[in-house]
């Protein structure tokens, strides 16, 4: 087959998974391409917009330790901080038990596999490749007994959150020799003769068709389809398009759309995708590249949700914030109008965290009086002030009333400690399992909140060596691989905090690897 250029291995998507991808088949030996649909100043993907936490097992602090970096950017951190760590180990059963708890038991059992297994070697080897990692001090520790106890299993982050993870790959990429192409979308996998035998891809560049040689194969990924109101009306559902995209809007399904042409086989939570509580004045069809992750408002556990006819409609508290985050954007765009409000007392506005509630970053709405702060809520949107000052009042009732049946309980942000509003005197219909405190102390402070959908779970089958299956036969496609969003069957309903990016650095490694090999032989 004649092509207007040839590579060993093509990668189609510049987020975190295609770099992974790109980089491990260039460090494999092989001639790599990346393409990537957004122009150099949209770039990144999804990747750009996240906080770049990474969920990875671990031995404990002293595994971690020689590797990390202060918040100045120097490496090491002083040892004055280190004695103020309080940090458990997070094993492998640890992050198998995460994935069957909130995914319900339905996560593919071999890439749960891959996924764990690989975990902490792929986070080694960006570091190795020169990753600045720091600890997450300010998003998975409270400072408890004046020390830092961190919470969840999830502890690393990017120095520069994505913008330094998206600007690693692509200087390690360029070190490499990888030719990256932007404003260059893939349009159509090209086959082989007379089979389905992946051979290279057809792209866009400057308005011209072109076509690409793989001689090892294609690996895409290009990501979800939640940058599409159409599809995501069609697959997640009425009111879907009217969720707010929170990273990249290039992500629209191309991938899921030449993969199936060619006859890949579709699999996953396709009526599934991760959500979050979301600032209510945030862009509607993309992600802020200035604030990126800051519009999340992920400090709902200190406080109460409610509704615009002012009901609650979670349980705030029903486990770690990094296990609720991604599936209460769903709930919120079920209430009316899709919209509510994140309502907290002076206690709880105390520990949130400045990244997502300064003032330069949200629409902060502060009363002295709860009824003062109803009468502004009104002006956003609250339908029921008499409501409102019901839930509050119950509320605050239920959370005392438990306090006095179980006073030996305290509270602890870092762990699930069991103050709840469920006593046997007093209980509420919708409880608050964990840190439940009356809404009591002004000054009172509410934000606005909407729903942000992250990805979708709805994506392409894949071997463990993340090759992309057949519709028709269940066998592997030859030539063609996936990884990051685009790839199904792991995730379903929810997925632990920070396993995401580990997921496209692991399977991009693998597929990497897998296009390098086969393009030698």
């Amino acid at each position: 087959m004649a092509f207007d250029e040839t590579y060993d291995v093509v990668v189609v998507g510049g987020g975190n998974a295609g770099f992974s991808a790109a980089i491990s088949a260039a460090q494999s030996g092989a001639r790599v391409c990346l393409v990537e649909k957004a122009p150099l100043d949209d770039a990144g993907g999804n990747t750009f917009y996240t906080a770049a936490a990474f969920r990875c097992c671990f031995d404990g602090l002293q595994d971690l330790l020689p590797h990390l970096y202060h918040a100045d950017g120097t490496k090491g951190l002083p040892d004055e901080l280190v004695a103020r760590i309080d940090m458990k180990p997070y094993t492998k059963a640890d992050f198998h038990a995460d994935i069957k708890r909130v995914t319900k038991g339905r996560a593919d059992p071999a890439l749960a596999n891959v996924l764990v297994d690989n975990s902490r070697d792929a986070v080694q080897w960006l570091m190795d490749n020169g990753a600045r990692f720091t600890l997450s001090f300010n998003r998975q520790a409270y400072v408890v007994d004046e020390k830092y106890k961190f919470w969840g299993g999830m502890v690393l982050t990017m120095a520069g959150q994505g913008k330094e993870l998206f600007e690693f790959h692509l200087n390690t990429a360029k070190k490499h020799g990888i030719d990256i192409h932007f404003s260059t979308p893939a349009v159509d996998l090209i086959a082989a003769p007379g089979t389905n035998k992946v051979a290279g891809v057809e792209i866009l560049s400057q308005g011209m068709s072109k076509t690409i040689g793989a001689r090892g194969g294609v690996i895409l990924a290009c990501g979800g389809f939640q940058a599409s109101p159409a599809l995501r009306a069609q697959y997640l559902g009425p009111g879907w398009d009217l969720a707010h995209v929170r990273g990249s809007k290039y992500n629209t399904g191309g991938g899921h759309k030449m993969a199936r042409k060619l006859g890949a086989r579709l699999e996953g939570n396709y009526s599934g995708c991760h959500s979050v509580a979301w600032d209510g004045n945030s862009p509607r069809t993309s992600g802020n590249r200035q604030l990126t992750n800051q519009y999340t408002k992920s400090g709902y556990p200190l406080g109460v949700m409610v509704n615009v006819n002012g009901k609650r409609f979670v349980d705030e508290g029903f486990d770690l914030r990094n296990f609720t985050y991604a599936i209460f954007g769903k709930e919120i765009l079920k209430q009316p109008q899709g919209m509510a409000f994140q309502v907290w007392d002076a206690e709880g506005s105390k520990l949130l965290r400045k990244e997502e509630y300064a003032d330069d970053v949200t629409t902060n709405l502060r009363a002295e009086t709860v009824d003062e702060l109803a009468d502004i809520l009104i002006s956003k949107g609250l339908n029921d002030k008499k409501k409102f000052l019901a839930t509050i009042a119950e509320f605050n009732e239920a959370c005392k009333s438990f306090q006095r049946e179980h006073s030996q309980v305290q509270f602890d942000p870092s762990v699930k400690d069991g103050m709840s509003t469920q006593g046997t005197v007093r209980s509420l219909d919708i409880g608050k399992t964990n840190w439940a405190l009356p809404i009591q102390k002004g000054p009172f402070q509410a934000v606005e909140v909407t729903c942000g959908i992250t990805f979708t779970f709805g994506g392409l089958a894949v071997t463990p060596a993340a090759e992309v299956l057949s519709e028709a036969t269940f066998e592997k496609i030859d030539g063609l691989w996936c990884a990051g969003e685009l790839l199904g069957g792991l995730f379903w309903d929810n997925y632990p905090g920070g396993s995401g990016l580990t997921m496209g650095t692991v399977m991009g490694r693998i597929a990497g690897k897998e296009a390098a090999e086969r393009a030698r032989t």
